[in-house]
């Protein structure tokens, strides 16, 4: 299993865009596909009796279906299946420390315009040790748009593997890298509102934020040197201004932190896998 791409099934219809994203992303890569699917997590709308052994049957063509899928698409791959009676996120979080990355679907847009996680997909998100993809119902097909948007907002060690992961997805897909840094003024506690009008002296903190943003980006760019990139510095809060840069981007990579709290994903990484019109690669900051 190592080194391959992982397909978590559900049974439902959420699964068909996550294969097809997930073969595609193995026949670029020159990876496996490795299909996974827990009987014992099968929701219960899935048109099956509640006895264990019609769930495995089930599930057992669910995974057929899904592996000729994938191989009708990408003939070339190699591909193999899993059935578990673990619980699907104890399941997909063991394996994730052996993978390349994961990739799960969501059910769509819903009345609030975007993503709708199960708590499945919300604590596998949160505890995987590998990158994790989220791909929409709608989503019919693979970077279809020649863009892949990085949210940078951390120096040092911590953004290396959400950049890492970026640049060799863009590398891969000959797509551009959009490298997005939002920033926000010192909050003016006090002040009158005519005193948050923008001053002349804010383009010096933009220049900064500019200067701070090149210099992360510069070792990248030294490896991946045919990888086109462009450099996106904007005021604002991080999650809109990463929304808005990702309008026409086939891939929205963002970090975790590796925190084990109450709360497994952070407000940006909620936001942006709620509300973005594209897939999400979720990478922990390990």
């Amino acid at each position: 299993m190592g080194g391959s791409v992982l397909v978590g099934l559900d049974g439902t219809g959420n699964s068909v865009p996550a294969v097809r994203w997930g073969a595609k992303e193995a026949a670029t890569r020159s990876l496996s596909l490795h299909l996974l699917h827990s009987w014992a997590s099968q929701p219960l709308n899935v048109p099956i009796a509640q006895e264990a052994a019609n769930k495995q049957r089930y599930g057992a063509e669910v995974l057929g279906t899904a592996e000729a899928m994938a191989l009708e698409l990408h003939p070339g791959i190699s591909v193999t299946t899993e059935q578990v009676s673990e619980q699907a996120v104890d399941a997909l979080v063991d394996r994730s420390g052996r993978v390349t990355m994961m990739v799960l679907g969501s059910r769509g847009h819903g009345a609030i315009s975007g993503f709708l996680l199960g708590s499945v997909s919300l604590h596998v998100l949160g505890r995987a040790l590998c990158p994790v993809v989220t791909v929409r119902e709608e989503e019919s097909a693979a970077y279809g748009r020649p863009e892949i948007v990085v949210g940078v907002q951390e120096a040092g060690t911590r953004g290396e593997a959400v950049l890492d992961f970026a640049f060799a997805a863009a590398e891969a897909h000959h797509a551009d890298v959009r490298a997005v840094r939002a920033w926000e003024p010192p909050a003016l506690a006090g002040l009158a509102p005519t005193a948050l009008t923008p001053s002349p002296d804010e383009g010096e903190p933009a220049a900064d934020e500019e200067k701070r943003l090149a210099d992360i980006l510069a070792p990248w760019k030294a490896r991946f040197p045919a990888v086109p990139v462009i450099e996106h510095v904007q005021r604002g809060r991080v999650a809109a201004v990463l929304l808005g840069a990702c309008s026409r981007a086939s891939l929205l990579v963002v970090g975790r932190r590796m925190q084990r709290t109450p709360m497994l994903l952070g407000p940006v990484v909620l936001a942006v896998l709620h509300h973005s019109p594209c897939p999400v690669a979720v990478v922990p900051r390990i």
